[in-house]
This record gives structure tokens, sequence and C-alpha cells, in this order.
């Protein structure tokens, strides 16, 4: 696959979740697993989750197998993206000709192709349809749009699992765009950032970080929550994006989530 090939084009017209499309990927299209190669995938907190339980690994094993960490632009907050092989084509390493190893458990940026999401800025007015909108990636060499299989991008998200992903990953992407609308002089402490790092992706660092220190003790954190911490990493993680939004979002006291002790 040539460069000019192998770049994507993002097509600047915005679709809603009504927008209707004709799309579809299989073994019989001649491009199967192109699209795996060469590609910068962004992994969100729940695809950690997913991923390194499918592995069998810690988080931090993971990571430093699976993973190279990044500042997103704009927000210069840490985000890490699947390392791809170090062969001519920068192929995943989950892939194979016959397809993904890990397709139950793919991640985010995987399911929603051809289809790229975005947000508008925190604090835009308008309902929950109204905050994102989508648009196509559409690579030179996809021949999966000449399929006759026709989608909206509701029923695509939906046939997917990007819609239960999207839920799952609400509040970091909450904090991403928070984050976004602050003025470009005002940055976080390596320390900060160090903690988004954690809270959003280092699950099993983060859950010592709770219940190993002196944490708790400071905070008054419902018992049920905590209890259910302990065991549903999908709760310590919705945990952690409230944690992360209490200590740098929400400044007046009165509107603080976890008050101190005492």
């Amino acid at each position: 696959m040539s460069e000019s090939e192998n770049k994507a084009d993002i097509v600047p017209v915005r679709m809603g979740r009504n927008t209707g499309f004709q799309f579809e990927c299989h073994k019989g299209v001649s491009c199967f697993t192109k699209c795996c190669r060469g590609i910068d995938i962004i992994l969100t907190p729940y695809d950690i989750i997913r991923l390194k339980n499918k592995l069998e690994l810690s988080s931090e094993e993971f990571l430093a197998i699976y993973t190279e960490p990044h500042l997103f632009e704009k927000t210069d907050l840490p985000v890490v993206t699947l390392k791809l092989l170090d062969d001519e084509i920068r192929s995943c390493p989950f892939v194979r000709d016959e397809g993904c190893l890990v397709y139950d458990d793919r991640p985010t940026t995987c399911r929603y192709y051809p289809l790229g999401v975005g947000n508008l800025s925190h604090g835009e007015e308008g309902g929950d349809d109204d905050k994102d909108f989508f648009f196509f990636v559409n690579e030179p060499h996809c021949k999966g749009f000449d399929e006759k299989k026709e989608w909206t991008v509701k029923s695509w998200r939906a046939d997917q699992g990007v819609d239960i992903h999207d839920e799952v990953n609400a509040g970091w992407t909450d904090l991403i765009v928070r984050k976004r609308s602050f003025p470009p002089n005002v940055q976080w402490t390596p320390k900060a950032k160090e903690m988004f790092f954690m809270a959003c992706y280092n699950m099993d660092a983060f859950k010592r970080f709770v219940f190993e220190s002196p944490f708790l003790t400071k905070f008054d954190v419902d018992e049920a929550r905590v209890e259910k911490m302990k065991t549903d990493e999908l709760a310590l993680l919705e945990f952690g994006f409230l944690w992360l939004k209490d200590v740098f979002f929400l400044k007046e006291e009165e509107n603080k989530l976890f008050k101190p002790k005492g």
C-alpha cells in the first residue's frame, strides 16, 4: 500500500444519528483487514479494560506491552495509543489475514469505522443528540462502501456496540471536552497529568490508590459505592471520572462531589 493510498480522507460533512449510508465489511471484500494497518488508534479507558481482561493481563502489563503514551492535542492531557508492529505497514498487533484476534473486545475506534465521532466544546447549548457529530473516514482502498448494506449512524452504532462504549466512556469524554475549553495557557502540572492517567487508564494502580492509601479516610464516599468498586472495574472507572471532575473542574465548595470527612 502506497503512502497516498494509506491516508484516510476525512469527509467534512457533518452527519447526524439518522443520516443514512451504505457499508459492509467482511472476508469477501478485497480490502479485508487493510484498515487495520497504518492507523493511529487512541484507546479509551473502556478499551483498555476490555482488552487487558481479554488478554488476562494487569493494566500495567497491558499498558507496557501494547500502548504508547501521548499528550492529546489542544488539551495537553495524557492519552494512550495502540502500539503498532514495527513492520513495513505498521500492522495492528491483533490483526491477521483472517481477521481480528480480539474482535469481540476491539477498540472503540475500530467499532466506529468507517465513521469518526467528534464533540462540541463544553458549555455549548443543545441536547444529547446535538452534542455529537459524525463523519466518514473515507480511505481510498476501502471497498466496503461498494456493498449494499444500508445503515443509519444510529443503527450502525447499536450494531457495533459503540453506543455502550460511548456510555461507559462518557465521563472521560466530558473531562477532555472541559479541558479543551480552557485557555491554552492554563496547563496542568505533571502530577495532575499522572493522576489523570492513573484514574483513566491504569485501573490496578487507581484501585490501590483508593483502597490502600488514606484516600477513603479523608473523603466521605457512599459505602455502597465503595463496596461495589471493590469488585466492579466499571464502577471504579466511573468513580475515577467523578473524582477527576471534582478535583480539577468543580472549584466551588458547594458543588464538590466528595466532601472531606469531619
